[in-house]
């Protein structure tokens, strides 16, 4: 995993924006369609508001899967992520995509677990951008996490840390409001991704930034994981990458 420190969001979020689109471009080149991952959450809007701008980019020819959703939440909730990225991404798009597959968990989300599981398992991911929670989670991945199952996506049971990290970013009116549970694709699937562009701003995730890059690779820090993936990039600004060593970042 190599790590880059930037002095500002939106430093970081364009310079990962312009790797991405970078590495879009040349699958595009070889294949003509390209797969990939997106992420939510606050740590995500200067990324996505750059990779949007990026040009040389056939969006008819990419499919789009993203990493999570809560269960029982109406895409009409501020905290949706199905509204996050339609409005956020999709609709800011230059043209219409081939595909973009959202996650649907209102109703049964064991059967979209199934559903966008199988989708996925016939579309190889070229490139994921991804995250880091403030409890080290990946995805909705929540530490202890489960480094071995197979299954693409999976009901997940959301700890106390990363509810109230919901919260505090202002996406729910209480903690009670946030939902304990959600459906989160599984670390195994996003380690499958050929690609890895990591975005996390904010001293808040300090903690965890320090633990996935300098600590050892353990359940216990679900985002650790990334040490162990071929082409892993990680983007810093300078408040999230505080706690860091001298060896922690180029």
């Amino acid at each position: 995993m190599n790590c880059q420190r930037f002095g500002s969001k939106k430093e970081m979020g364009l310079a990962a924006a312009r790797d991405g689109a970078e590495k879009m471009r040349k699958v595009q080149g070889e294949r003509g369609e390209v797969n990939i991952i997106v992420a939510t959450g606050a740590s995500q809007f200067e990324m996505l508001a750059a990779l949007i701008q990026q040009e040389g980019i056939d969006w008819t020819q990419v499919t789009i899967f993203h990493l999570d959703e809560y269960v029982g939440l109406s895409i009409e909730h501020p905290a949706s992520f199905r509204k996050y990225l339609k409005e956020r991404f999709e609709d800011q798009l230059p043209s219409s995509v081939r595909a973009f597959h959202y996650i649907n968990a209102e109703d049964d989300p064991i059967a979209e677990c199934d559903r966008v599981g199988a989708l996925i398992a016939e579309t190889p991911i070229d490139v994921a951008f991804v995250g880091i929670g403030e409890n080290g989670h990946l995805a909705f991945n929540d530490p202890p996490a489960d480094f071995e199952i197979e299954n693409p996506y999976l009901v997940v049971n959301l700890d106390e840390a990363c509810r109230e990290q919901q919260f505090g970013e202002g996406w729910f009116a209480s903690l009670e409001a946030v939902p304990e549970k959600a459906i989160s694709m599984s670390i195994r699937q996003i380690m499958k991704s050929g690609s890895i562009f990591c975005t996390v701003p904010d001293e808040r995730k300090a903690e965890a930034v320090r633990n996935s890059v300098e600590g050892e690779v353990s359940p216990g820090v679900p985002a650790s994981i990334l040490q162990e993936h071929g082409d892993c990039e990680l983007y810093i600004d300078e408040p999230a990458a505080s706690l860091l060593g001298k060896g922690g970042a180029a």
